[in-house]
């Protein structure tokens, strides 16, 4: 699903580091080897229809590449 975040993430922590992400492996294969962490955070979300929503988020982070793969989880309100 295509969606712009408008604004800034919110409320984000981490919830995985290293051998907790069930995907590192295909994370160091694809981006290449660093200190992966999955994050979550809470984003107002323009979906392709227009709308804007609330949204909880979920992607991937390490330094020098930032955030890759954001994906939403769940909507809020």
């Amino acid at each position: 699903m295509r969606f712009e975040i408008l604004g800034r993430i919110e409320r984000a922590e981490t919830i995985a580091t290293r051998r907790g992400i069930r995907e590192i492996r295909r994370l160091h294969r694809v981006y290449g080897r660093a200190r992966w962490r999955k994050r979550k955070g809470v984003a107002e979300v323009r979906l392709p229809d227009g709308t804007v929503r609330l949204a909880e988020v979920h992607w991937y982070e390490t330094t020098g590449i930032g955030k890759v793969e954001i994906k939403i989880k769940r909507y809020l309100g």
